[in-house]
């Protein structure tokens, strides 16, 4: 774990610094609509400050979960004040199902106001509170990109590790129609690509899908590469799917693709979510089930999920997608796709001493 003696340069330690004594750290309420608004800008400037080709959290989903607490996850937002002003902020997040040693911490400090001490006041309150709770580990993410790793040096400095890197990737839409022809040729070529038919939906899986659909989305939860992370791996039942469902369609359309094999069972799916007000687009799971691999599912998945965009969310000018360097057959995938990487996300990882 790196502590202060790891940090790269001098300047690094500035993070440490004690926090002015005119800052005060407050928990939002969830119906402080000014305070909201405050938080929701400082995460809005400090983030594309640093990351230009960034996807924000949206702020309409993340106000109903504060509002309405699920079965599945609880959030707190934390606030650092100066002069009545927002100028740092912290989003805390707790499973309540699985997990039950983790929390999840973003930490978004203003230019103006960071090396100040904001950031590294925000963590210690933050995990004050994971301790009260139980929590024994707190995870996070870092970004860097080509002109800064500031995010990760400010982690490290804080005792975090890097346990999974994904790189982010962006490709502008539409598609070239010309590319487009090229990608069904090649997917429809695929060794007995006729075995399998595609499906798909929106906001809400048919009823007759339900139990497949949970069963695969379990499925990528045990596959899905997370190097050294200490999470468990989730089970995914019908009632998740659906309060998951419920949750997102109040600010995310949803674009869902799925592989029935010959005996109508499901065998790979593809999730995308558009958010309410915005021109992007967010590729979420792609997994096919292990005995079904080598048949290019996976594109033909993608394409699937495309077509629906491009058909009826034709404002869409961008679609964005997560994947570790080491998962091989996505790359390739994406890189067909005309994926082309703008970050590193760097998945980070703290003990919590009593």
């Amino acid at each position: 774990m790196a502590g202060e003696s790891g940090l790269r340069n001098h300047r690094d330690r500035d993070w440490l610094a004690p926090m002015p004594s005119a800052v005060t750290l407050v928990a939002l309420d969830a119906h402080d609509g000014r305070g909201l608004a405050e938080w929701h800008e400082v995460e809005r400037v400090s983030v594309l400050h640093d990351r230009p080709d960034a996807v924000l959290g949206n702020e309409q989903h993340r106000v109903h979960q504060l509002r309405n607490p699920s079965a599945y996850r609880r959030h707190t937002l934390l606030a650092a004040r100066e002069d009545g002003r927002t100028v740092g902020i912290a989003s805390l997040g707790w499973s309540l199902q699985d997990n039950l040693h983790l929390g999840d911490l973003e930490i978004s400090v203003l230019p103006t106001h960071r090396r100040r001490g904001l950031g590294r006041a925000l963590y210690d309150d933050a995990a004050r509170r994971f301790r009260a709770e139980g929590r024994t580990t707190v995870i996070g993410e870092a970004h860097a990109t080509p002109a800064t790793d500031a995010s990760l040096r400010f982690a490290e400095a804080l005792g975090f590790m890097v346990v999974h890197t994904e790189d982010h990737l962006r490709r502008p839409l539409p598609m070239p129609p010309a590319r487009r022809v090229e990608l069904d040729a090649l997917a429809s070529h695929a060794p007995e690509a006729s075995d399998y038919a595609i499906v798909t939906w929106g906001d809400r899986c048919p009823d007759e899908l339900l139990a497949d659909y949970a069963r695969l989305r379990t499925q990528m939860y045990a596959d899905v590469p997370t190097g050294e992370l200490d999470a468990e791996p989730v089970a995914v039942d019908e009632a998740r799917v659906r309060a998951g469902e419920e949750l997102l369609a109040r600010s995310y359309h949803s674009v869902v693709s799925a592989a029935r094999g010959a005996d109508g069972a499901l065998t790979g799916y593809s999730l995308v979510f558009l958010p309410h007000g915005s021109d992007l687009a967010q590729q979420d799971d792609t997994l096919v089930m292990p005995a079904h691999r080598g048949h290019r599912l996976g594109l033909r998945l993608k394409l699937a999920t495309l077509a629906v965009i491009e058909r009826d969310h034709p404002e869409r000018a961008s679609l964005h997608t997560w994947t570790a360097p080491d998962n091989h057959a996505m790359q390739r995938t994406n890189r067909a796709f005309g994926f082309e990487a703008v970050e590193v996300m760097h998945e980070m990882q703290r003990t919590l001493h009593p």
